[in-house]
């Protein structure tokens, strides 16, 4: 009886795990077509997404903006 409680939330975990990649994979590919389209305008688009402000580098900027919406997503 344990060992099919343990397979499955084995399966709901790897099932959230896909899930949360998912939904970071299209929030990054999202969110660095954004910046990289204004980057190529004069705008200023790290204040646009949150906790991309004050970074140095456009991935990681992007990156951290990701983190902070799925955040707001849990």
């Amino acid at each position: 009886m344990a060992s099919t409680h343990e397979n499955a939330l084995h399966e709901a975990v790897r099932r959230d795990s896909l899930t949360f990649r998912g939904i970071y994979a299209v929030s990054f590919t999202v969110f660095l077509a954004v910046a990289i389209v204004v980057q190529l305008l004069p705008l200023q688009w790290r204040a646009w997404f949150p906790g991309a402000e004050g970074g140095q580098t456009l991935i990681g900027d992007v990156r951290s903006a990701v983190y902070t919406f799925m955040s707001y997503l849990t």
